[in-house]
């Protein structure tokens, strides 16, 4: 348990803005990667490997649509991504070190407040 309590607080501590705004966007339902490129505002090359990184660290899991779905909409398969609980945590120190994040992108809570 202490060795993922740490791996957490150094998750935290180098928690990037990039990161934080791509979590945020996770945990206010932006949920596969061009919609959250969209709502962040950053471009691919930005987005995917903070993706990479927030997954290998364990604040994020993704998992691949059934090509079914796919096809029924003539697209390609996507990605979906959502918050862990250790991703949650972070985010809410990142809220912290970052006050402007959920204003940019507020989740549905935020928003019937």
């Amino acid at each position: 348990m202490a060795r993922d309590a740490n791996a957490e607080t150094r998750s935290e501590a180098r928690l990037s803005h990039t990161a934080a705004m791509i979590l945020q966007a996770i945990h206010a339902g932006y949920v596969y990667g061009f919609s959250i490129m969209e709502m962040a505002g950053l471009p691919s090359g930005t987005v995917y490997p903070a993706m990479r990184r927030l997954e290998r660290d364990g604040l994020i899991r993704s998992q691949w649509e059934r090509q079914s779905i796919a096809d029924a909409e003539q697209r390609p398969p996507r990605k979906y991504y959502r918050i862990t609980a250790a991703g949650r945590a972070t985010l809410e120190s990142s809220r912290r070190r970052y006050p402007l994040l959920e204003r940019l992108i507020p989740s549905e809570e935020a928003k019937s407040v």
